[in-house]
């Protein structure tokens, strides 16, 4: 990837930093009260993948197939989707200045998206910079989300929790269906960035920087997760290279960043490559990493295909029990032994 397409570090860091006009937040449009299911937030809701020992996605199986264990107990399965059933999924764009270089790619990789899908799935469309705003509310008219696509626009900073905690809110209007966020961000969230600075501004050398933050500890991260785990929200980020720690000693290097710099900036970038992660691991997702551009489009279409092949269960915990806020684990197993079911690990009783 050559340093014109993305912006080397002194750039990201000076864009982020400016302070620009902000957009307004649009309200989400719903296509009509008859849409709207009451969603039971006593049930946890699964998004289940099955695969075969190659690997190869397995669409076929039913209900009966299929044992939930939390804590090691077997839960009764209440409700039951095969992988046909519709999604309702919000695709988060990043339209803050680090994007600004590969919009036309951006789109043109979501536009495949749309058309992977399914024609059932329910889309909205969410941008976000130093604020989140709604441009298509849930619909199945992919023309009205093919154009929100094509007016996203935006620069300046990047608020990434605020805006998952917006789409999760939106797509608790959608009840009890199938859910997904699939967002395209660097990862690095302006707020969480400057508070993790004051934590490794006086780590002496690269390993210590990353040493200082712990990912997990992030507030806004955790509300996040917190929202997600309640609704049963797979999350998909698909990760551009400008917020790769991997990448970073090699622009460093080229954009002639002095050394001092550099402990810092690694600890910022790789806790926030560590959130995105956490984010795929902890609801059931994929975290795509983007090498070039030139795979955006592909890796999206993976996704779509991804959701297409995944099962829904939802079990009401046999043990009815307050918010404690301890951790549950979840295993779900599959009738035939050769195969493995893949799902979120378990869930923070929030």
């Amino acid at each position: 990837m050559t340093h014109r397409i993305f912006p080397t570090i002194p750039r990201i860091f000076g864009t982020l930093l400016c302070l620009l006009a902000l957009t307004s937040v649009a309200p989400g449009q719903q296509e009509g009260p008859e849409d709207i299911i009451k969603t039971d937030t006593s049930l946890v809701q699964l998004n289940v993948g099955v695969v075969d020992p190659q690997g190869r996605a397995i669409t076929s199986l039913s209900r009966n197939d299929f044992t939930v264990y939390e804590d090691g107990i077997k839960q009764p399965i209440i409700h039951f989707e095969p992988t046909q059933a519709p999604f309702s999924l919000v695709l988060l764009l990043d339209m803050s200045g680090s994007t600004i270089s590969f919009r036309p790619q951006l789109k043109t990789a979501a536009f495949r998206f749309l058309d992977a899908l399914g024609p059932e799935d329910r889309v909205a469309v969410i941008q976000f910079n130093a604020k989140y705003k709604m441009l298509a509310g849930f619909t199945v008219k992919r023309k009205d989300t093919a154009y929100a696509i094509e007016v996203a626009e935006g620069a300046g900073q990047t608020n990434l929790f605020e805006a998952l905690s917006y789409a999760l809110r939106e797509l608790e209007r959608e009840g009890n269906r199938r859910k997904a966020i699939v967002v395209l961000t660097d990862g690095i969230d302006t707020k969480q960035r400057d508070a993790d600075r004051t934590l490794v501004v006086t780590a002496p050398n690269v390993e210590a920087a990353k040493k200082a933050v712990d990912p997990k500890a992030s507030a806004a991260f955790n509300r996040v997760l917190t929202a997600a785990d309640r609704q049963g929200v797979t999350i998909y980020p698909m990760a551009l290279p400008s917020g790769d720690p991997k990448r970073l000693p090699s622009i460093a290097t080229a954009a002639r960043v002095e050394s001092p710099l550099d402990p810092i900036i690694m600890g910022i970038y790789t806790a926030a490559r560590l959130r995105l992660q956490d984010l795929a691991d902890r609801t059931g997702g994929q975290l795509n990493e983007i090498h070039r551009l030139d795979q955006m489009a592909r890796l999206y279409v993976e996704v779509a295909a991804h959701l297409r092949s995944l099962y829904s269960v939802a079990y009401q915990p046999v043990s009815a029990r307050a918010k404690d806020g301890k951790w549950h684990e979840i295993r779900v197993e599959v009738a035939q032994p050769s195969l493995t079911a893949r799902t979120r690990p378990g869930y923070f009783a929030r």
